[in-house]
Formats: C-alpha cells, structure tokens, sequence
C-alpha cells in the first residue's frame, strides 16, 4: 500500500502535468504563428518596413489587441495586483487612472503619426525625430535613452513571466525564466513585427478569459463581494480606505499618478510606434474605442483579482506571489494552465514589441543612420541586414535574460522606473514636435538631457517630492528646458514644417 507522502507526490505530479499542459499548447500556437509571420518576412519587398513595423497593415481589432496588449504588462497582471494585495482597494484607484491610455495614444499621436511616417517612410520613433529635428545628437541621445530604458522595463518583464511559471507549475524560477526567455526571444526574432501583433491579439483574447475566470472564482470562493470586504476589514480596516494602511496612497501621489499612468503613457515609443502600423482611419478609431474597454476591463479585474485576495490568503508576505497562489487555489488544474496563458500573454506582449523596437533602434537608428549609411539600398548588403536584424533581436533578448536572475520582491517599482525614464525623454519631443512649429533640435536636445539628468537624481536622492512621483517635477523641468532653448534659437526650416504641416 503507498504511503501518504507518495500519494501527494502523485498527485501534484498529475496536478503539474494539468496545468503545464494547456499553457504548452499556447506557447506552441505563438510558435506557430511566429513561423507564418517569417513566411510572410521572406516574400516581402521591403524588409526593414515589414519586420519593424508589419508593412503597416494592421486592423482595428489586432491594432487594439496589440496596444493594448504591449501596455498591460507584468506590473499589470503580477507586480500591480501584488501592491493592490498589500495596499487594498485604494490601489485600484490608481490602477483604472490608466483607462484612457489607448485612447491618449492613439487620440494625441495617431492620425498625424501616421501621415507623417508614411510620408517619410518612418519605421522607428527615432525617424521622426530625425525627420523633425535634424539633429544627429537628439537621434542618439534617444536611441541610447530607449536601450537603457528598455532594458529596465524587459528585466521586469522577464521577472514576471518566471515568477508565474514558478508559483503555478512548480518549476523553479530559474526554468520558468529559461522557458519564457528562450519562447519570446525565438518568436520575436524570426517573426518581427507581423509576429508580435498577432500574438498581441490571441494574447489579448487570452487576458481577457483569464482575468474573468480569476476574478470569478475569488468572488465565489470567497462568499460573494460583501463578504470578501468584511473580511479585508477584519484584517486592517485601512484596505478598504483610498488611501491605504499608514496612508500609503497619498493625494499628491495619485495626482502625480494621472502624469505617470495616464498623460504620460503619450512618450512611450513601444505604444507610440503602434501609430505607423495601422491600415486606416477606420482601423484607428475602433481600435480607440475598442481599446479603451479592453483597458478597463483587465485593469479594474486584475487588481481587484489582487485585493480580494487578501481575504483569501492573508499571509503571504512577497506581494507578487499573490496570482500565482490565487490561481492554484481558486480554479481547477486545467483552468489554472488556461489562466497562466493569460499574464503570460501580457507579459509576452509587452517584452516582445520593446525588445523589435530595441532591435530596430540599433539596426535603423544607429547602424544604418550612422555607422553604415545607405547599406540598407546596396542590393549586396541585404542579406547582411536581415541577419543583423536577427542577431540584433536575439542578442538584446539574451542580454536581458542574463539580467533577470536575483530578482526584487515587487517588480512593479522597475516597471514603473522604466515607465518614467521614457517619458522624461520622449514624451515633450513627440508632443510638441508634432504640435508645435516652433519646436526645434536646440530644445529637444535640452528637453531629452535635462529631463532624463534631473528624473535619475530625483529618483536615487529625493524619492518623492512634496508626497508626488519624481516625474510630475522631472517632466516640468524637460517642459521648461524645451521651451527657453526652442524660443532662444532658431526657428525650424522650412522644409521640416512642409512636411509635418503640409504647409
């Protein structure tokens, strides 16, 4: 007869087999459609414009799916509702400020991007800052701010997807992050852009049946919202306070959120270049709509998913680890395998559109601008571009992989680091370069420098200043910067305002 301790290790082998299975087959369909993508990589005329951005043919649906799926990320799905497990319902508040980001970026940046960049032929958002400023240092400085910053937000990324492998199936980090990393970088690499949307519209889908099971469960197994809240009262009655235990949530910190989650999300260049690749008008405005519902939904039910459960498991003491025991605990094995698929697929999303963006700064932005000028055009050196476009990608992806060990207990704050240092040096370039015909090099440059200076100091010396985030002072200075060397020095040529103006 087996012994007890036998039965359980059978049992949790079985258990495992359950949930890796589902979660094995998606990967696969990624798999699948990353070869399809390369297919279509090899009939095309133009390989810089279909690997980066995907021939600009995307529709509103796999448009929507896409933004929404590159934004939503691990802080999204692990890191946010991890802080929502330890602040309670106040952290919700801040989370749903990051409703309109699809609506924002598409609203502010879309229609004119789109013209713009076909008009150019842009297939980066350092093109259009070349394009609109003629500044070979404004073109570097953001190429080399992307890469920093990007590697920052991919770590973060990694960190997550490993974390569910590890809490859901039972493999250590170190497999989980083996398996993630080598997944996302295979399919990126050789299926480029045509690869990562469509894999941001099954992911999209995915998210969205995961985060509805999830939340169902908790709310069953938990007795319904009432009592779920009763309980999170018993626990620390500041759970259910907008302002959190020890008044963590202050006012001006979820003021200083709006510029954070919300305008600000305008400077991140992964969402941004979503603007070059759509089919048309149509296209954009369903996927504003479209978009913005999707955003609601999974924001509001993910960390919703993480406040409930504290009254489920109130003892955890690593926040992060809170989905990945709800998930074992609430659904059933092959459910469980199902909803892995679900953050896995945002953070599959997110770290693949910024590692082709990383991939095509250095290639388009760097290599072919200004280390080899026109190599791209010499019909000889085609073939050396489409290898250096994947060894780039995979490199990249190699380096962020070895990253990734020894993680922190809260990935949320590398996201959210990550998340600032882009916008200190993107988001008054993008806006005001398209917006504003007096916006020139001299600014931009002192904008992208001073911005991206002042947020780290502010970030290691002062934390917070007056209880808001570092970036609400960080992006006045850069807004400020802009404006006194734009207004001190020349004007734009004339050429520059025909085409960002037609004018």
């Amino acid at each position: 007869m087996r012994s007890q301790p036998e039965m359980e290790r059978e049992e949790w082998t079985m258990t495992d087999y359950r949930v890796v299975a589902p979660l094995f087959i998606y990967l696969a369909l990624v798999y699948l459609m990353a070869f399809y993508s390369n297919r279509v990589l090899s009939r095309t005329g133009n390989f810089l414009e279909e690997y980066f951005i995907g021939s600009r043919g995307m529709g509103g649906f796999v448009l929507a799916m896409t933004l929404v799926a590159t934004y939503t990320s691990a802080s999204s799905f692990v890191g946010g509702p991890g802080v929502a497990y330890k602040m309670g319902l106040g952290w919700i508040l801040l989370a749903m400020i990051q409703l309109p980001a699809a609506w924002l970026t598409l609203g502010v940046l879309g229609k004119k991007f789109a013209i713009v960049a076909r008009r150019i032929n842009a297939v980066t958002i350092n093109d259009i800052l070349h394009e609109r400023y003629r500044s070979r240092a404004v073109v570097i400085f953001g190429s080399l701010s992307l890469l920093v910053f990007f590697i920052a937000a991919m770590v973060a990324q990694f960190i997550g997807g490993a974390r569910l492998f590890e809490g859901v199936t039972g493999l250590s980090y170190n497999t989980g992050l083996i398996i993630f990393a080598v997944t996302v970088i295979i399919y990126t690499t050789i299926g480029g852009f045509r690869a990562v949307a469509l894999t941001d519209a099954v992911q999209g889908c995915v998210m969205m049946v995961g985060t509805f099971a999830l939340l169902l469960g908790i709310i069953k197994i938990g007795g319904g919202v009432s009592n779920i809240v009763t309980d999170l009262k018993a626990i620390d009655p500041a759970l259910v306070t907008p302002f959190g235990p020890k008044d963590f949530i202050s006012r001006p910190f979820i003021l200083s959120f709006w510029i954070l989650v919300c305008f600000g999300v305008i400077g991140l260049p992964h969402t941004a270049v979503r603007c070059f690749g759509y089919r048309d008008s149509r296209s954009m405005h369903m996927a504003i709509v479209l978009g913005t519902v999707v955003v609601g939904f999974l924001m509001l039910g993910m960390h919703l998913c993480g406040a409930f459960g504290r009254a489920i498991i109130p003892d955890l003491t690593v926040g992060d680890r809170i989905m990945p025991a709800l998930i074992l605990k609430v659904l059933p094995p092959y459910m469980a395998g199902v909803f892995l698929a679900g953050p896995l697929a945002a953070i599959m999303s997110t770290i693949d559109s910024q590692l082709i963006l990383a991939s095509a700064t250095i290639v388009k932005d760097l290599y072919l601008n200004y280390i080899n000028p026109g190599a791209g055009k010499k019909g000889n050196e085609t073939s050396r571009i489409h290898r250096l476009s994947f060894w780039t990608t995979a490199i990249v992806g190699i380096i962020v992989f070895a990253a990734s060990f020894n993680p922190p207990d809260l990935i949320v704050w590398i996201n959210l680091f990550a998340f600032g240092g882009m916008q200190a040096a993107f988001l008054w370039p993008l806006v005001l370069g398209l917006y504003w015909k007096g916006a020139n090099a001299a600014g931009a440059l002192a904008s992208m420098t001073g911005g991206v200076a002042s947020y780290f100091y502010l970030v290691i010396y002062v934390k917070r200043l007056w209880g808001m985030h570092v970036i609400v002072p960080t992006l006045l200075i850069a807004l400020v910067l802009f404006l006194i060397f734009s207004i001190a020095t020349e004007e734009p040529e004339d050429d520059v305002i025909r085409i960002f103006w037609g004018e």
